[in-house]
């Protein structure tokens, strides 16, 4: 659990500033479950420099509570919490002086968010928060108010726990729960847990990850790891301390950050990949007569596809559907050996490129309109979906017809920016399994909406 944390001050000399704002967000890893917003009275004079910058006058703060009156508030909302602020010795030192004024040892473990987006975003023009959450496409409201700071330190949060590929963040979270007997650990677990699509993290009580799996229900997918009675599953659930969980809002993303997951973290007791998730792949080669040909064969390192497939049938039932959508040649496509005509030409689906009677010029641009479609090698495109909350949309970029990454966004005008496009994208490899993942999801029925992207860069 974290407590992001902004604090407004009156100003002045070190360790004799006042507290003029607080606002606390608790914040499981996901969502804020608790909040404390208030001005304070710190019975000192506000520096004239302070009230420009924050608009808080000394009358607002007459009727204010003073710090005593919030403290225990303050201890509560904190308790059993890393604080998160940006700059957050300076937080945590206000707030602690506050408290030693009381006669009151106030400690917590904190995380700075200046110091985590130096490492894990690194190259930004600024890291105050106002230039940075500018940077990234964050919105801000009410800049220099604890709300509007704390609020915006949250989605920045969020977005540092998704570029945190080494899960260094999480691993000293888990570090310092309580460990628990068998039974009442897998209990408890289990009912932290969303009925939501995602990724999930068995870690050991090192906060080590041992597993890597993906769900559209990771609760009840979990509770099947936990109740199955198999000798791996009963060694994982000794051996399981903690389940942490990545909400990605729909299943693509959670297929593509599995398989990212499992070729980074190599977990234990997850099956190596030695072998790719697909077998066979449609290929395209012109005759001698100048017409596009199609065909499915075993899926190579070495030649180009349009597109990958789990399966010979899948390969098959897919190619014989796009022949009919597209008006193409049986003979042409793959389907049919032989010479001659092909049987579709005999029932009119087919304009005779098999007998020459329809031009390549024409028959070639229908194929190509479906090379097009199922093949994204030197499109740049944005795959928009569903984010993990109402208020936010997933996004999916492929760059000259490579795979950058996902991220998440609010606001649609930070899509017509690419620099804030490739700042919002957590960089994810472009491999083969990665590839046949977003190919054999687009040939599916899909919500995504596809942007054609133009860059001049």
């Amino acid at each position: 659990m974290y407590a992001i944390l902004d604090i407004e001050t009156t100003g002045g000399k070190y360790n004799e500033e006042g507290i003029t704002e607080i606002a606390i967000y608790r914040f499981d890893g996901h969502k804020v479950v608790d909040q404390f917003i208030s001005l304070l009275n710190p019975e000192k004079a506000i520096q004239p420099f302070v009230v420009n910058l924050t608009g808080i006058n000394n009358d607002m703060l007459r009727n204010a509570p003073k710090f005593y009156e919030v403290a225990k508030r303050i201890v509560e909302i904190t308790e059993d919490c890393i604080l998160v602020a940006h700059n957050a010795k300076f937080d945590y030192r206000i707030l602690r002086t506050e408290f030693r004024r009381l006669g009151y040892e106030f400690e917590r473990k904190s995380l700075c968010t200046v110091e985590l987006s130096k490492k894990l975003i690194p190259g930004m023009p600024s890291y105050s928060l106002g230039k940075l959450v500018k940077s990234l496409g964050i919105p801000l409201s009410e800049r220099h108010r604890a709300a509007g700071d704390a609020q915006a330190t949250i989605k920045l949060f969020k977005m540092l726990l998704n570029k945190d590929v080494e899960k260094d963040i999480l691993k000293e979270h888990i570090r310092k729960e309580p460990k628990r007997s068998l039974d009442t650990k897998l209990v408890y677990l289990l009912e932290e847990l969303p009925a939501e699509t995602g990724v999930y993290y068995f870690h050991d009580e090192n906060g080590e990850i041992i597993y890597v799996g993906k769900s559209r229900n990771i609760k009840k997918r979990v509770n099947q790891h936990f109740t199955n009675e198999n000798s791996k599953s009963r060694e994982m659930q000794r051996k399981v301390a903690s389940v942490s969980y990545e909400l990605t809002g729909n299943e693509l993303i959670a297929l593509l950050k599995e398989n990212q997951e499992i070729k980074t973290i190599k977990p234990r007791y997850n099956r190596a990949l030695k072998r790719d998730v697909f077998s066979h792949a449609l290929y395209q080669f012109k005759d001698e007569n100048g017409y596009l040909n199609l065909k499915v064969s075993r899926a190579s390192q070495k030649k180009g596809n349009i597109t990958t497939f789990g399966s010979l049938r899948s390969a098959k039932n897919a190619l014989a559907k796009w022949v009919e959508e597209y008006q193409l040649c049986e003979r042409l496509a793959g389907l049919h050996n032989g010479s001659g005509n092909c049987f579709g030409y005999t029932i009119k689906s087919c304009h005779g490129a098999c007998v020459e009677e329809e031009s390549p010029e024409e028959y070639n641009e229908r194929v190509n309109l479906l090379i097009n479609k199922y093949s994204y090698e030197n499109q740049n495109m944005l795959l928009v979906g569903k984010g993990r909350e109402v208020d936010e949309k997933s996004a999916l970029l492929i760059e000259d017809g490579v795979f950058k990454g996902v991220g998440y966004f609010n606001l649609n005008h930070q899509i017509n920016n690419m620099d804030i496009i490739r700042s919002i994208i957590n960089p994810m490899d472009n491999n083969r399994d990665a590839q046949h993942i977003i190919q054999s999801f687009l040939r599916k029925k899909h919500q995504f909406k596809i942007i054609q992207l133009s860059i001049h860069e």
